[in-house]
């Protein structure tokens, strides 16, 4: 009787600390979809960026299963948002990282690829670009576009703000293989499960 109870308050330990350890921490992450309402960015015949930018914020809501990821946007909608307006929200919920959703364009249209953006004027400019790191090799390795690397920029919304922020520009809407993937249904679901897995792998 001694040892069945012993054996059953090893399983009750262990099965107490196994639920502990599978506990994770929660990832709280600013999507923040570049340009809204008169501001188009980036423009390809009735193509605009902003509109790229705010379908992909969307699909990474949409795919987002996990309870654990805390997803949080500066716009849900074509609307415009001031640059100030947006660090402001960032610096007031202080996320764990800030992705702030772009597309390139060029006037030469063999230009290609994705890149990564952060700012050494940012009080958060290591870690950003220890993100940054991580995730153009993550891209590299699932989306079929040419890496184009971890750039420094002084965009404001990465330069203001007060925890890590990237700036993923996701192709180039002047280059036709590009554009073809970026505006497509497929690539936009592995664009924003690129950047789930990515966030998840933070915990």
């Amino acid at each position: 009787m001694k040892n069945l109870f012993k054996a059953l308050l090893l399983v009750v330990a262990f099965a107490t600390v196994s639920f502990i350890s599978s506990e994770k921490e929660t990832i709280t992450v600013v999507i923040d979809a570049g340009h809204g309402g008169h501001d188009f960015g980036g423009k390809h015949d009735d193509l605009l960026e902003k509109d790229l930018a705010n379908s992909i914020s969307k699909k990474i809501e949409a795919l987002n299963s996990d309870k654990n990821i805390k997803l949080l946007f500066t716009r849900d909608d074509d609307k415009f948002v001031e640059l100030v307006e947006r660090t402001n929200f960032i610096n007031s919920i202080k996320p764990d990282l800030v992705l702030s959703l772009h597309v390139n364009n060029n006037k030469n249209t063999t230009t290609s690829g994705f890149e990564i953006f952060v700012s050494d004027k940012s009080l958060a400019y290591e870690k950003s670009n220890e993100l940054a790191q991580k995730l153009v090799l993550d891209f590299e390795k699932n989306i079929p576009l040419k890496n184009r690397g971890v750039k420094k920029a002084p965009f404001f919304v990465l330069s203001k703000s007060e925890v890590p922020a990237l700036t993923l520009e996701m192709g180039f809407l002047s280059n036709t293989t590009d554009r073809e993937y970026i505006t497509s249904e497929e690539g936009q679901n592995q664009i924003a499960q690129t950047i789930l897995n990515f966030v998840s792998d933070l915990k």
